[in-house]
């Protein structure tokens, strides 16, 4: 799984626990979904390394038995998030739910969100739905394991979460 869709997955988790239906944007045809729903994205990343050349240290895995070499970075991550509804009532109620949720929420320990805007309720005409747009963002902290082989970076994993 990419890093920057664990980002996405796990603010879709934290807005799914708060009770705000939400799913990937352009995740295939629009659908209609009963009460509001919002669609999330990564809208804009910028990185760098976490330590000098990335390199964090050493770790123990336990499923192969040796010690790896731990690498990192950071990356400023910008999200959209836009809340869908056929009613204004739905979609303010369900904005406040989401900027509560992605205060206070359980977002993974290398997901930290500093910033949130977002704009008026409007009427999308070619939805027929009305529409609020929002972008949240803050920094992501993602570790990974250098291929032996090809002595490149893979599997890039926000911190905190489980593969």
């Amino acid at each position: 799984m990419s890093g920057l869709n664990q980002v996405r997955l796990a603010v879709i988790g934290v807005l799914e626990n708060a009770g705000v239906k939400a799913v990937p944007a352009f995740e295939g045809k629009a659908k209609r979904y009963h009460g509001a729903v919002a669609a999330v994205d990564v809208g804009a990343v910028s990185g760098k390394p976490a330590a000098l050349g990335s390199y964090l240290g050493q770790v123990y895995d336990e499923e192969i038995g040796t010690v790896r070499e731990l690498y990192g970075c950071q990356l400023d991550v910008t999200l959209t998030v836009d809340v869908w509804a056929e009613a204004a009532a739905d979609c303010e109620t369900a904005c406040e739910k989401a900027a509560d949720a992605l205060l206070t929420g359980k977002l993974p320990i290398g997901l930290r969100l500093q910033e949130q805007s977002w704009e008026a309720i409007t009427w999308d005409r070619n939805n027929q739905m009305f529409l609020r747009k929002g972008k949240v963002s803050g920094k992501g902290y993602f570790t990974a394991s250098l291929d032996e082989e090809s002595a490149q970076l893979t599997d890039f994993n926000l911190k905190g979460v489980l593969m």
